[in-house]
């Protein structure tokens, strides 16, 4: 049991950094490998705060969801708009360099050492329950990565925003022609993207660690949450998301010699079984 409850916090966390990816993947068509960066720009923005100014750990949360949503802002109004046109080759060479170019500005910065992070004393230790141990921080992730994926799920499927968005999607120009302001809209998708993987790389600071290498180190299993949930499907990456920690925790917790293996077994498995992914649509005859 505590294996499985620390595997869907693990998961949940995994959701919060790569829902950003899915969205704008499956939803926008963009193939955004540097989405690992604004995780890790959201990492080292709670460090800093934390460690140099002093800020209290739940409000350097929503700063450093807010410092990403505001990169995101400006790579999209620069950078990222210049290729909505262009081949996924493209997409996926712009996106590779500026993966690069980031960890060298982390290096740059704060050089290549993890950087520590000291959790409040409310957030820290753990509980014990009947054949269960449960650490209070990662309880605290589970509610979070569940709030928001419900926020989403609202979001995406019953707001006008979220109508707009899928109209700006299928067909930009029928939507212009409604009125609709798909730039703008595309601002607030990336921004929320960007804020989101901002959020999941600064709790995911204590868990995951933090260094230079970390867009890296993780942009394997962004994608392969998108692509075992379905792209573009919130609902799908929570659930993806969730099977993905929980082997994970159990592979290295059981079979520590192959642990890191396990996830990539059941993506295979998966996506022989559903090459679409578990909710992803089948594409028509």
């Amino acid at each position: 049991m505590t294996v499985i409850f620390d595997g869907v916090a693990s998961g949940l966390l995994l959701f919060l950094i790569s829902v950003g990816l899915s969205v704008t993947l499956g939803l926008m068509n963009f193939v955004n490998l540097a989405h690992g960066a604004f995780a890790m720009l959201g990492g080292y923005t709670c460090v800093v705060l934390l460690n140099r100014f002093g800020v209290p750990f739940l409000a350097a949360l929503p700063l450093a969801a807010l410092t990403s949503a505001a990169a995101g802002v400006l790579m999209e109004r620069t950078l990222y708009r210049r290729l909505y046109g262009a081949t996924h080759l493209d997409q996926v060479l712009f996106s590779i360099g500026l993966v690069f170019v980031s960890i060298s500005t982390a290096h740059f910065f704060f050089g290549a050492q993890q950087q520590p992070l000291q959790l409040p004393s409310f957030l820290s230790g753990q509980f014990n329950l009947p054949g269960m141990d449960i650490g209070v921080y990662r309880l605290f992730l589970i509610v979070v990565g569940l709030g928001i994926a419900l926020a989403l799920q609202w979001m995406i499927a019953d707001t006008r925003f979220g109508a707009q968005l899928r109209a700006s999607v299928d067909n930009p120009r029928a939507a212009r022609g409604l009125g609709i302001n798909v730039e703008r809209v595309f601002v607030l998708t990336f921004a929320l993207g960007s804020g989101l993987a901002g959020l999941g790389g600064a709790l995911g600071v204590e868990m995951l660690g933090m260094d230079p290498g970390f867009p890296v180190k993780y942009i394997v299993y962004f994608l392969i949450v998108v692509a075992v949930g379905g792209s573009g499907n919130i609902l799908g990456s929570l659930v993806a998301s969730l099977i993905l920690g929980v082997c994970d925790v159990a592979g290295k917790y059981y079979f520590p010699q192959i642990g890191a293996f396990v996830i990539y077994a059941v993506m295979v498995a998966i996506l022989i079984l559903r090459p679409q992914g578990l909710f992803g649509r089948t594409a028509p005859r």
